[in-house]
């Protein structure tokens, strides 16, 4: 597996006349969920060296044909046959290879995007493939992986998430050089897919508001062996094993729990009212750094914002429905 190191910023150019070409062409690209590359999706085109290379040629085929040197023919045309094939082999390290993207975690804003490639090749070893995003061509070096012959390889591709909410994956391109660099061979993807990017979380956070006690449901039973529990509930997710009565559960068939004086569980309201600050993004951002700390201390929170609420809850579940409605909500 290879890694990049270039974090572009996934961003939609629609400025200039070079960036409105650019919407016009992806937009063309079908999205999908699997890429194959063959000789309609396949582009190649000489490389800075390659050029150079054609331009040294060109000055030994006038010198040979100046001075009529017989091994200077040879030189130039063997030289130009090589030239040929290696584009020939440049071309054939893309063709047959398909591409698919494993699902991308959710991530924050201003934070890195991963993305991991999934490359399987049907045919013998490929060498020298390189993965980027194509909003960044040119500008940043690529992720280099290989791909094994009749297996699979696998590249990571990072980018900077710039927005928050349901952002659609970026295009991708894919390209190869191998063997001699002369001729640049590349394929761009449109992936059919969106991911989560929630809003970043302030830092430093903001202290948690208050939270309020639960009160307890069910009947209440004083224990026996001294002060630490004070009386049992109905059994609720979250719930400890250790705080289980076994024995009720044997007798009755019925999940209770132990409920202590400390350990009363309590929850919490996370309101936009809450957050006094101008800019909604900010107020957004000092929720998210909330929604993480109030699951970090496994507090039972809920989270309100104009028009939304989210009852209380406390787990995974709940954190990314918290972060997933701050990622989606309009002012």
């Amino acid at each position: 597996m290879s890694t990049a190191s270039s974090l572009p910023a996934i961003e939609s150019a629609r400025g200039g006349p070079r960036a409105r070409l650019r919407h016009w062409w992806l937009s063309r690209l079908p999205a999908t969920d699997q890429w194959t590359l063959g000789q309609r999706n396949i582009y190649i085109v000489p490389t800075r060296a390659g050029l150079a290379f054609c331009g040294t040629l060109v000055v030994l085929l006038v010198a040979t044909i100046n001075y009529q040197l017989n091994l200077g023919y040879a030189l130039t045309f063997l030289l130009a046959g090589s030239a040929l094939a290696s584009m020939h082999m440049t071309h054939g390290t893309l063709r047959g290879l398909t591409l698919h993207m494993r699902p991308p975690a959710a991530t924050f804003a201003g934070q890195p995007l991963v993305m991991e490639i999934v490359l399987t090749n049907p045919g013998r070893t490929r060498h020298g493939l390189g993965l980027g995003t194509e909003a960044d061509w040119g500008s940043q070096p690529l992720a280099w992986a290989e791909a094994p012959a009749q297996g699979q390889g696998s590249v990571t591709v990072s980018c900077i998430a710039a927005k928050r909410g349901r952002v659609t994956v970026p295009p991708l391109r894919i390209e190869s050089r191998f063997p001699f660099g002369l001729f640049r061979a590349w394929s761009i993807w449109r992936p059919n897919g969106q991911v989560w990017v929630y809003p970043a979380p302030e830092v430093p956070a903001a202290e948690l508001p208050p939270v309020e006690p639960v009160p307890a449901v069910g009947p209440r039973t004083m224990a026996t062996s001294g002060a630490e529990f004070e009386g049992v509930r109905p059994w609720q997710r979250g719930d400890s094993l250790r705080q289980v009565v076994w024995k009720k559960v044997a007798r009755s068939g019925e999940m209770v729990s132990r409920e202590s004086r400390q350990g009363a569980r309590q929850q919490l309201w996370l309101d936009w009212r809450q957050t006094p600050l101008g800019d909604p993004e900010t107020r957004l951002s000092r929720l998210s750094a909330w929604v993480l700390a109030a699951e970090q201390r496994g507090l039972d929170y809920g989270l309100r914002l104009p028009g939304h609420e989210l009852p209380c809850d406390h787990g995974v579940a709940q954190r990314d429905a918290a972060l997933r409605l701050l990622a989606e909500w309009q002012p």
